[in-house]
């Protein structure tokens, strides 16, 4: 059954949440109590760190610091390791500078070889690290070694949950978040379960729990984490004024949130703003190069026909990878290079990669971008059902909408791909600078529906029409619609 979405007293949760991550990382004193530290800038970042939200750079510098102190003179300390490799990874998050990986990996299980039997903020670590790695199976098995260590120490389950979203196993992730609801409280609580609820599709509940987390988050860096991800509701809802305004508003609590940075690229796009959403995307892109951002400035630039500009973005987004791992940072890139590949270099290198990417981490995203790259290199039946089980499992999406019309249509199913491109275009008439126009040229092409309803619509084609591929508005040829594909969310 549905949860109704619980609105909690800002005075009295926001002090357990800060004290509560304090605890988690703080090694206890000799009489079995923790200590919690005064709320300096290492208290803050370590307060931060345990609770699962952002820290503000400068703090996160100072307790990396005390920490790196610590463990050189006392290399036996599990407990320091822990709260270092936690920071390394905090911070690399924050500026997506992913060098602090490496570091963040070899502290965290200097760690867990100091104490193996008993150190679940360890695992939390290992397992929020291999989330940002987008290694999802990792993160899965020291989420679950966490959970089993200590099953009442709420921390570790808002990363078993991106774990088990990762893997598109949602009775999982709904057997964390009941865990998390029962054990936690607070903004960092509130904001998992709205992206829970938002993959479910339950905006009103999404909504109304990232509204909350954004009103109770205090630090300057969880407040811009919570103020972005209600952007992106309004953002995917098909707001973009709305999705500017919190936008800018994330912006202002912390300049350097990249996600925000890129977001309002985004939206400025939208809004026919091109110049200003192009110093948006440049902006991000030059402060924290990430993959993903190169791929959406490239689209743009792309939708504006300036085709060597995009073509530079997509070389550059190669050249990220390709600098990624030669680091040995371990991040996944495979679902970005997939969707690169599938509409702007080779569909068929696309599905080898994407099959490999589904069979390690089976998400709703990664089931629509192999059904996408199988329809770009010709296999559209199996790509049909790959993007409707993407809908069917994931979250109420333009893209997802989008993608299994135009396979619908490539494959004459014509009322199933009316349906769904104009899905698309409800759920979010800006949800790609490319798309949004093939969708609207597919629809032109595709005409009225033929007159006498539905049984009409799906009667079988006539055997002399059974090869046209482009319908025109006035012939059509009409087939029966599979029954995979009669019914939409």
């Amino acid at each position: 059954m549905r949860p109704s979405v619980k609105r909690v007293l800002i005075g009295s949760v926001a002090g357990s949440v800060v004290l509560g991550g304090v605890l988690v990382l703080l090694p206890p004193d000799g009489g079995g109590k923790a200590k919690p530290p005064a709320l300096g800038p290492a208290g803050r970042a370590m307060a931060a760190v345990g609770a699962g939200a952002p820290a503000a750079l400068p703090d996160l510098a100072v307790l990396i610091g005390e920490r790196e102190a610590q463990v050189r003179a006392h290399p036996g300390d599990e407990q320091s390791w822990a709260v270092l490799g936690s920071a390394y990874v905090a911070r690399g998050v924050r500026t997506a500078d992913f060098r602090d990986f490496p570091k963040a990996d070899r502290a965290l299980r200097t760690s867990l070889r100091t104490n193996p039997d008993r150190n679940p903020e360890a695992l939390t670590g290992l397992a929020t690290l291999a989330n940002a790695r987008r290694d999802f199976r990792s993160a899965r098995k020291w989420g679950e070694l966490a959970v089993k260590q200590a099953p009442k120490r709420w921390t570790a389950y808002p990363a078993l949950i991106d774990a088990y979203s990762g893997l598109g196993d949602a009775k999982g992730v709904g057997r964390a978040l009941e865990s998390l609801q029962e054990l936690g409280s607070g903004s960092a609580v509130l904001a998992r379960s709205g992206q829970v609820y938002r993959d479910r599709g339950w905006r009103e509940d999404a909504n109304a729990a990232l509204t909350d987390a954004a009103a109770l988050a205090v630090a300057p860096a969880a407040k811009a984490a919570a103020l972005h991800r209600v952007a992106e509701l309004a953002w995917e809802r098909g707001e973009p004024t709305v999705a500017l305004r919190h936008y800018d508003a994330a912006l202002a609590a912390d300049a350097e949130h990249h996600p925000s940075l890129a977001g309002r690229g985004r939206a400025l796009a939208a809004l026919g703003r091109s110049s200003e959403a192009l110093l948006a995307y440049r902006s991000a892109l030059t402060k924290h190069p990430l993959p993903e951002y190169a791929l959406e400035l490239g689209e743009l630039y792309e939708s504006l026909k300036l085709t060597p500009a995009a073509r530079a973005q997509y070389d550059t987004l190669r050249t990220l990878v390709r600098q990624e791992k030669a680091r040995g940072i371990g991040i996944n890139n495979e679902r970005v290079l997939g969707l690169l590949d599938a509409d702007h270099g080779d569909a068929d290198a696309a599905v080898r990669r994407l099959t490999a990417e589904y069979k390690r981490h089976g998400s709703p995203e990664t089931a629509d971008a192999l059904g996408w790259a199988l329809h770009r290199s010709g296999d559209g039946e199996a790509g049909l059902k790959l993007v409707t089980k993407a809908m069917d499992k994931g979250p109420r999406s333009a893209l997802f909408a989008y993608h299994r019309g135009v396979i619908e249509r490539e494959l004459q199913y014509y009322g199933a791909a009316r349906r769904h491109l104009n899905e698309a275009l409800r759920i979010n008439p800006y949800f790609s600078p490319l798309g949004v126009p093939a969708a609207k040229r597919a629809l032109e092409a595709l005409g009225e529906p033929p007159e006498g309803g539905p049984a009409e619509m799906y009667a079988p084609a006539p055997a002399q029409q059974a090869t046209v591929t482009r319908p025109s508005p006035r012939t059509q040829p009409q087939r029966r619609t599979p029954a995979s594909t009669r019914t939409t969310r």
